[in-house]
């Protein structure tokens, strides 16, 4: 295990080399989940590409700090993470509230970003009062009411069999998840808006989203690709919010070809 302090958080990292010359892939995960999420795409690239990923602040095995975050606190962290690796030129690829940090880096640190892909995400997730609702029932509650819910959302019904085991280790993985880093995670999405600011992101993008996502439903994830000068849009058939679990393969294929500059299935919005 990897850890470091950055600023005032200690953040929970693994970084896979594969030598010099390799691009290098960085992975930002969804809110409630941690970086084991990739495990099925990493394991898919395996050897074609140097890998991080990370935990972000109040969330698997990273310091929560002090909640509720801003979206720069999290979009700080990954940006002092790259530059205590000395990376630079990644492929940045961020999921739900991953993908909103992954805007904010790459229009704040362009120079770290080569190639954007933003999944089940968007410029804007919500409203205020439904981010405030939750925040309110996870500080009273905890997470574990909410994980019938939430998984509704994160995964379509053939997912959520109780026979699947990586849909009982999802179910885990999140009611493990610290809630007052939740709750401030909420915070940080309820008050971020791209809208204006993502029209200035200057990196070829990827936005894809599967296609039974009820959280970042497609229209979304295609408006946000609407409003970046350089972004294609993907759906991912028979995935919910976390298509990097539950359709690895053709997630991993759009990843890739997109990284090798595979437009053939490309949307241009």
């Amino acid at each position: 295990m990897n850890f470091v302090t950055l600023k005032t958080v200690t953040l929970h990292y693994e970084f896979r080399s594969a030598g010099a010359g390799k691009p290098v892939l960085v992975f930002a995960n969804s809110l409630g989940t941690d970086f084991r999420i990739w495990d099925g795409v990493i394991g898919c690239l395996q050897g074609d590409y140097s890998i991080l990923r990370y935990d972000k602040r109040g969330h698997g095995l990273s310091a929560a700090g002090t909640p509720p975050y801003h979206m720069d606190d999290h979009v700080g962290d990954l940006t002092r993470l790259l530059d205590h690796l000395e990376v630079t030129d990644v492929i940045l690829c961020g999921l739900s509230v991953g993908g909103m940090i992954a805007q904010g880096v790459a229009l704040t640190r362009p120079d770290l970003v080569g190639r954007l892909v933003l999944c089940d995400t968007g410029h804007k997730i919500g409203d205020r009062l439904l981010w405030q609702n939750r925040i309110d029932a996870v500080l009273k509650d905890g997470l574990k009411p909410m994980t019938d819910t939430v998984m509704e959302r994160w995964f379509t019904s053939d997912f959520r069999q109780q026979d699947n085991p990586v849909y009982a280790g999802c179910r885990a993985m999140f009611e493990r998840q610290e809630p007052a880093g939740y709750a401030g995670t909420c915070a940080a999405i309820r008050d971020a808006d791209f809208t204006q600011t993502v029209r200035a992101l200057s990196a070829p993008t990827l936005c894809l989203v599967g296609s039974e996502d009820t959280s970042t439903p497609p229209a979304l994830v295609q408006k946000l690709a609407g409003l970046i000068p350089k972004a294609s849009f993907v759906v991912i058939e028979g995935a919910g919010h976390l298509p990097c679990l539950e359709q690895i393969q053709a997630f991993t294929r759009t990843l890739e070809d997109f990284i090798t500059g595979d437009r053939s299935w490309e949307t241009n919005c």
